[in-house]
């Protein structure tokens, strides 16, 4: 059933800010059980006792059916409820439109070289939505690595300012302009450093394609602050943050009775573009094995309940399992292991990971609502500080599911 008030067909701005935030923020609240407790780390979960039709519908799927549905949880029609009601719900929710685009002046002779495609195109995307109502005379790219965007936007009688924290980068990104003879500043700057407000002044117009968490939220209080009249921002990696759970910006999010820990602010990363067949399957086997080990781990320590373990380089995975798992057990301290039955063990690992893959779909149900309420809470932020807000989607979910973008101006 659609949500009272909501018209999810069109760019945000405006009143529609504050009522799509509303509208989610409740959603999200609501069915919060459903989607805070990750299956990876629990054996059961308190919501399968509500919906058991569902609990084993999931449960009897393949890891295979998992993956075709990951990216596109909502697809799955025959699905036991409440997943359609809520796939209904959540699809109407997160719908944004499009923000609208125009036709970029053609790109400098191999101003493309040294970026990769993908990130090339998103380039091309963000660019092609800028629009404001007057036109930028000093570009500003945030957290800019070698300054690719800033470069695609540079036009004649603009200035360019690139601030970037690694000095290779900087150093890369300013032999980059000799090679393509543009001139651009670039500067080695801590962005979260106290003195990063000296980069900025009034004059500029900030963009940030993909600044990790603390990196865009710094961007958009000092850019508030020292008066830009316009900026735009594509966030990215909400769980980037110094603090150990979400802080709210807006005063509507302060409201918010939602409290978020880093592991739900990673929820909406858990997108992935699809990975080639090599890299799944190197991934697949790795969560196997962590799996298998937490069944053991759970046996050894007589306690029922999740041991974190540390990243692990790729090359455990080309040990015997039963060696992978004496191994990380001797790095947890635990005890003696014993003999064990690990051909047993190591399909108990590939077993739960179906399931595991499985049950995460309702969690994905919760991905975009999640992401679209974080957008929304940096929106009215944003107009809070005096700024008219845009916030749209800036390319299809295959270049990349961080797709959307905030777009402010103060008229």
């Amino acid at each position: 059933m659609p949500a009272k008030g909501v018209d999810s067909s069109h760019v945000l701005t405006g009143e529609d800010l504050l009522a799509r935030f509303t509208a989610l923020d409740a959603f999200l609240t609501k069915h919060q059980a459903l989607w805070k407790p990750r299956p990876f780390t629990h054996l059961s979960l308190a919501w399968e006792a509500s919906y058991p039709e569902l609990a084993s519908w999931l449960r009897g799927r393949s890891l295979e059916d998992a993956e075709n549905a990951h990216n596109q949880p909502a697809g799955l029609a025959d699905a036991p409820e409440p997943f359609a009601s809520l796939a209904a719900l959540s699809a109407e929710l997160s719908a944004v439109g499009e923000l609208p685009g125009h036709a970029l002046e053609a790109a400098g002779h191999r101003l493309n070289v040294d970026v990769p495609g993908r990130k090339w195109q998103q380039i091309e995307a963000f660019a092609s939505r800028l629009s404001f109502a007057s036109q930028p005379t000093h570009w500003l790219d945030w957290c800019s690595g070698k300054g690719h965007l800033g470069r695609r936007l540079l036009g004649a009688g603009q200035q360019l300012t690139c601030v970037e924290y690694d000095p290779a980068l900087v150093v890369s990104g300013q032999a980059l302009n000799q090679r393509h003879h543009l001139h651009a500043l670039h500067v080695e700057q801590d962005v979260l450093a106290a003195n990063a407000s000296d980069v900025l002044s009034g004059n500029h117009t900030p963009v940030a394609l993909h600044a990790c968490g603390d990196l865009h939220v710094r961007l958009m209080q000092l850019a508030s602050a020292a008066g830009c009249q316009q900026l735009a921002i594509a966030p990215c990696c909400y769980n980037r943050t110094s603090r150990t759970e979400y802080q709210a910006l807006s005063a509507a999010g302060l409201e918010s009775l939602l409290r978020l820990s880093l592991e739900d602010l990673a929820l909406p990363m858990s997108e992935t573009v699809t990975a080639g067949a090599r890299v799944r399957r190197q991934r697949d086997t790795s969560m196997a094995r962590r799996l298998a080990f937490d069944l053991l781990q759970r046996r050894l320590r007589g306690i029922d309940e999740y041991l974190p373990t540390p990243s692990l380089p790729s090359a455990w995975l080309d040990k015997p399992f039963a060696d992978y798992c004496h191994d990380l057990a001797a790095l947890k301290e635990l005890s003696t292991i014993g003999s064990q039955d690990w051909p047993a063990l190591e399909a108990a690992g590939w077993q739960r990971l179906s399931e595991v893959r499985n049950l995460e779909l309702l969690r994905g149900l919760f991905r975009r609502p999640l992401e679209l309420w974080l957008n929304l809470d940096r929106a009215l932020f944003l107009v809070e500080q005096g700024y008219v807000v845009r916030l749209g989607t800036f390319c299809d979910a295959p270049l990349t599911p961080r797709n959307f973008m905030l777009l402010a101006e103060r008229v």
